[in-house]
């Protein structure tokens, strides 16, 4: 079990490589969903996205000897470019397995900051085999996106950093691809907040982790037909567990709702995020739309996950 010590020690530990991200807030935005919205800007994180945290923390708790062989990782996008700049920080070889179909904003960043990419077709099958022939070729260690207990409690110093600007915050949503992000996040909720209900956000056209706390057990996606690429992976038997315990339900968005959320956020505030985080945006806004009387005037944070977007390929 994760304890509140280790989510402190990591935020520590991994402090002098990430940026406190800052918290922006909108009055018409506020206006627009009747609550007081806090919004983690991780889009202003190095890397471009919350993945450094865990990236760090992982690359910081293999061994010397493991370092010296490099770490190797299979990723759509950011926490390639994450593992491949913490690896670069803290001077490490990364080996990053891509699928060919991963937006080339996405694979230009994994290469400026030193990654070395080995493309394979797009499928879960081939990137986990490819992983493990690198590791095993190499001795590299392998680092999961998500599913990392090391990971999780990285990616969960995000939430913590909010909670300690807002400590009184009523709902916190995530948006929800493979599960790291809203596992730390809940982990964080857990040990630092308040009587703080956890709520995440995922396509309708990915939608395993709302499948999944239904179920009971970990299920899959048949298509991942969705805008929001950063949400097209599963969740993992050591994030589900944390999910289950302290999440409290996924809302589901469809794909017009995503493109209105970031539209929206790209407008009024003036923020660029990308479709993963739109996701958690589209969410809030659903909620407050179901929920008003419950929701109206509540403190809201929302995790902005990433601002990683081709500027060639914007949906509106």
């Amino acid at each position: 079990m994760v304890t509140a010590n280790q989510l402190s020690e990591c935020h520590a530990r991994i402090k002098p490589y990430i940026h406190n991200t800052p918290v922006f807030t909108s009055r018409l935005v506020n206006k627009e969903l009747g609550a007081n919205l806090f919004f983690k800007c991780e889009n202003f994180q190095r890397a471009g996205a919350y993945k450094m945290r865990g990236a760090t923390n992982a690359i910081l708790q293999i061994s010397k000897d493991q370092k010296k062989n490099g770490v190797v990782t299979h990723s759509s996008g950011n926490f390639a470019q994450a593992l491949s700049l913490a690896a670069q920080s803290i001077g490490v070889v990364a080996h990053i397995v891509m699928p060919s179909t991963a937006p080339e904003v996405k694979k230009i960043g994994v290469r400026e900051y030193g990654g070395i990419i080995h493309e394979c077709t797009p499928t879960v099958e081939a990137r986990q085999a490819m992983a493990n022939n690198i590791a095993n070729e190499t001795g590299a260690t392998f680092i999961h996106p998500s599913n990392d207990e090391h990971v999780i409690i990285g990616q969960g110093t995000a939430a913590m950093e909010l909670l300690g600007e807002q400590p009184h915050l009523e709902y916190l949503f995530c948006p929800v691809g493979g599960g790291g992000l809203i596992a730390g996040s809940s982990l964080a909720v857990k040990y630092f907040g308040s009587k703080c209900r956890v709520l995440g956000g995922e396509p309708f056209e990915a939608d395993d982790a709302y499948r999944s706390l239904i179920s009971g057990k970990i299920e899959g996606n048949t298509s991942v037909n969705t805008i929001a690429d950063g949400l097209k992976t599963t969740l993992g038997n050591i994030n589900f567990p944390i999910i289950q315990n302290n999440v409290e339900g996924i809302i589901r968005v469809d794909e017009e709702e995503i493109v209105r959320a970031m539209q929206m956020i790209w407008e009024r505030m003036k923020l660029i995020i990308e479709p993963s985080s739109a996701v958690a945006v589209a969410a809030a806004i659903n909620y407050s739309k179901n929920n008003y009387k419950v929701f109206k005037n509540k403190k809201v944070g929302i995790i902005i996950s990433g601002g990683n977007v081709d500027l060639q390929k914007l949906p509106f």
